[in-house]
């Protein structure tokens, strides 16, 4: 039988950063629910996948020079994981992530991670687009203040719950930590690809 992948996405300590992502972030407790995930994933012996985000611009924060590319302590991969590093915003583009959970056959995936409108979302949709059915995990993830195109300030609630409402149903069902963990614990969590 083959279980859900737990895929966690760009969950590093870089994230601390605020200022430079834009100002406020909301949701300062995704890294822990992610990590309470992560601890639940492992109980149960399901896969899980670390995606982390080395950018080539030498002023972020994720610059794979800086210490902000380590992953976040909550979610630290054990030797088992495998860790798919990246320097766009999708795990599936320079990796063979696609290529090994097919053989594996995993179709169903549980995301968390940090952005929600960036990397979160752009992973959401392109494994939705190949045929995976998605489950995002909406307070394990976090939006940090966006500018629009006015120049007006989107407070970075609003981001996260707009993403969310873009990505519901269409690429992906929404989740929360706690209906998962006791989804799981009762059986009851899509256990099984079907």
């Amino acid at each position: 039988m083959k279980f859900p992948a737990l895929v966690l996405i760009d969950i590093q300590q870089g994230f601390i950063e605020k200022a430079y992502y834009g100002g406020e972030r909301n949701n300062p407790q995704a890294e822990i629910n992610a990590g309470r995930l992560l601890k639940t994933w492992r109980q149960v012996g399901w896969p899980v996948f670390h995606i982390h985000h080395h950018s080539e611009n030498p002023l972020s924060p994720l610059h794979k020079s800086k210490d902000g590319k380590k992953p976040h302590s909550a979610v630290e991969p054990s030797p088992e994981e495998t860790v798919y590093l990246k320097t766009v915003h999708s795990g599936f583009i320079e990796n063979p992530l696609e290529q090994d959970l097919k053989e594996k056959g995993i179709q169903k995936l549980v995301f968390a991670g940090i952005t929600a409108n960036h990397c979160v979302s752009t992973n959401v949709r392109m494994a939705n687009n190949l045929g995976f059915h998605c489950t995002l995990v909406s307070d394990a993830t976090a939006a940090f203040d966006q500018v629009d195109a006015e120049g007006l300030t989107i407070d970075a609630p609003t981001v996260h719950r707009v993403t969310l409402a873009s990505l519901k149903g269409e690429f992906a069902e929404l989740s929360t930590t706690d209906e998962i963990i006791e989804g799981i614990n009762r059986g009851e969590f899509p256990m099984v690809n079907t």
